[in-house]
């Protein structure tokens, strides 16, 4: 019998990609967004659809509740991007990021491992980044609920080893999707004193998959047959990187003191210029 999958943020990049790639190779495939239609094409794929907020207890609820058969793996994808100067940054969005990129996938994780647990086996694989090692400026929040995800799930796969379930987390670099220019789209406008900052990390974000950068990015459908593999293996390994960025960075992050880091940083990112008095 097939595994029965369940996939987070399926309407573009990763999830739509897992979510094609796991239905044709044989799986159970529920992909979930919060809009059905913006992904009603994957029943053609071979998907069934469902709604899903990550955000919202009662839609998590119900979307469990419609896999009569059970969940043999979730796939914690779903996430959005912020960008702007820690001060800058209005609470509400700091706390929408946490809702969806941190508390929607632990509150999913929590409600099917119980399932898991009674069948002695079961995957819990979510998408992190390379930002869960180091922060870019000006994005800090963002990596902030990366970050996040690397501790809960070091815990996770501890505590729930001995009950069959294997624990993965996925740290994807540059991947050629839809995220940076949806946070640019999303960005603090102001006139404050990170106004000519916020602006030029925007810029930054929504460019990061082309020119020099994106010769180190991949493609979704690259971050998909990852989480293939982790998927197809009785014992997978606890992180994957993807893209020849992400073991750079975080090549360079692990080998450089903090002040040699700040300064490769600064060389080839927006800085925040005081006023003149």
């Amino acid at each position: 019998m097939s595994k029965t999958v369940l996939i987070t943020g399926c309407s573009s990049g990763i999830g739509r990609a897992t979510a094609k790639l796991l239905a044709e190779k044989g799986y159970s495939v529920y992909a979930t967004a919060r809009r059905t239609e913006s992904i009603a094409d994957l029943e053609a794929a071979g998907c069934k659809t469902l709604a899903l907020d990550v955000t919202s207890e009662e839609s998590i609820q119900a979307a469990i509740a419609a896999i009569p058969e059970g969940i043999d793996a979730l796939v914690n994808n779903a996430g959005i991007q912020d960008v702007g100067a820690i001060e800058s940054l209005p609470m509400d969005r700091v706390r929408g990021l946490f809702e969806t990129n941190v508390f929607g996938p632990v509150r999913l994780t929590q409600l099917v491992l119980p399932q898991m647990r009674e069948r002695g086996a079961g995957y819990v694989i979510t998408v992190g980044s390379m930002n869960g090692k180091f922060t870019w400026p000006g994005t800090g929040y963002y990596c902030g609920t990366k970050h996040a995800l690397e501790a809960i799930h070091d815990a996770l796969r501890h505590e729930t080893r001995p009950f069959g379930i294997k624990t993965v987390l996925v740290e994807p670099g540059f991947v050629k999707t839809p995220l940076g220019k949806s946070a640019v789209g999303r960005r603090v406008e102001d006139d404050g004193p990170y106004a000519e900052y916020n602006a030029a990390v925007a810029e930054m974000t929504g460019s990061y998959t082309t020119g020099a950068l994106g010769k180190l990015a991949c493609s979704a459908e690259a971050v998909a047959e990852t989480i293939l593999k982790a998927l197809s293996s009785d014992k997978p390994k606890a992180r994957y990187r993807v893209a020849s960025s992400a073991g750079l960075f975080m090549t360079m992050r692990w080998a450089l003191p903090d002040v040699a880091f700040d300064a490769f940083l600064r060389s080839g990112s927006p800085v925040p210029k005081p006023k003149k008095s």
